[in-house]
């Protein structure tokens, strides 16, 4: 039947180059992005997955942070205790030479002077060794905590060790002095017990920065995992994409001159009534 009102070969190429432009407009979308699932409607179920595998990623990054801090204040802790241990060695040099009941008075004055300076100084060393506000080496801290996991569930501890002077690791006095031979022979007995709990103090403290860098390369890669597997989800394969995007152009060329033809053909109604 030949009709100018209803071209149903117009409808069914418009129909056609319209579903064409529809796949063209999402094949350019993934090759913009670089992504097959961009949103929601792309793919509900998948998008849902990857968006919450990115929530943990990004809480990984938190975790890493919050690891580097720990083992950045584990770290001075640690150098302050090494420059403690340090002093105590200098300290018991200077104790022992006096412990010399041979040595005349003025010598060993000018060695309690030098040790007085050495025990000063471990004060210095133990108020500076601290890192974004906290020390773990002056008894101001029960110790500190770092995320170990994406939903902050976990955390890696580090306990304090209190260094002050006249604590339980440091047993030696704040105002430790000798004026006798006898007296100097007793500080070198208490530095070597002091020297003998810092040692051990500092095994803990090393032992917790190493367990914090190895579990910062777990999460690392635990990280690189899930951004992997985000990818196989939600990446687009650029060289399928790019053979669909050139099959999809000539589609639409093709529908095109399909419409065009099927809109002529009204006009060949013109011919019966020549």
């Amino acid at each position: 039947m030949a009709t100018i009102n209803t071209n149903s070969g117009a409808m069914v190429a418009l129909q056609n180059l319209n579903k064409t432009n529809a796949q063209l407009e999402q094949v350019q979308s993934r090759i913009n992005t670089g992504l097959a699932v961009a949103s929601a409607k792309d793919n509900g179920g998948i998008f849902a997955i990857a968006q919450s595998m990115r929530a943990d990623v990004a809480g990984y990054g938190a975790v890493r942070n919050s690891i580097d801090l720990a083992v950045s204040t584990t770290d001075v802790a640690l150098a302050g205790g090494e420059a403690i241990s340090d002093l105590l060695v200098e300290m018991k040099e200077k104790a022992l030479a006096a412990a010399d009941s041979s040595l005349d008075t003025a010598s060993r004055t000018a060695l309690n002077a030098d040790f007085g300076a050495l025990r000063d100084q471990i004060k210095t060393i133990i108020s500076n060794a601290e890192f974004n506000g906290t020390n773990l080496i002056d008894g101001s801290t029960a110790g500190i905590s770092a995320l170990a996991n994406a939903d902050g569930s976990n955390t890696i501890s580090v306990a304090d060790e209190d260094l002050s002077l006249s604590g339980s690791i440091i047993t030696i006095a704040t105002n430790a002095s000798f004026s006798t031979a006898t007296q100097a022979d007793n500080i070198v007995s208490q530095i070597g017990t002091s020297l003998d709990n810092l040692n051990s103090s500092l095994a803990r403290l090393g032992t917790a920065s190493k367990s914090l860098e190895v579990h910062k390369t777990f999460v690392g890669k635990l990280s690189d995992a899930l951004e992997k597997g985000i990818g196989n989800l939600v990446d687009a394969d650029l060289a399928k994409e790019s053979a669909k995007l050139q099959a999809l152009q000539v589609k639409q060329q093709l529908g095109i001159q399909a419409l065009s033809i099927a809109n002529s053909a009204p006009s060949s109604i013109l011919g019966y009534f020549r």
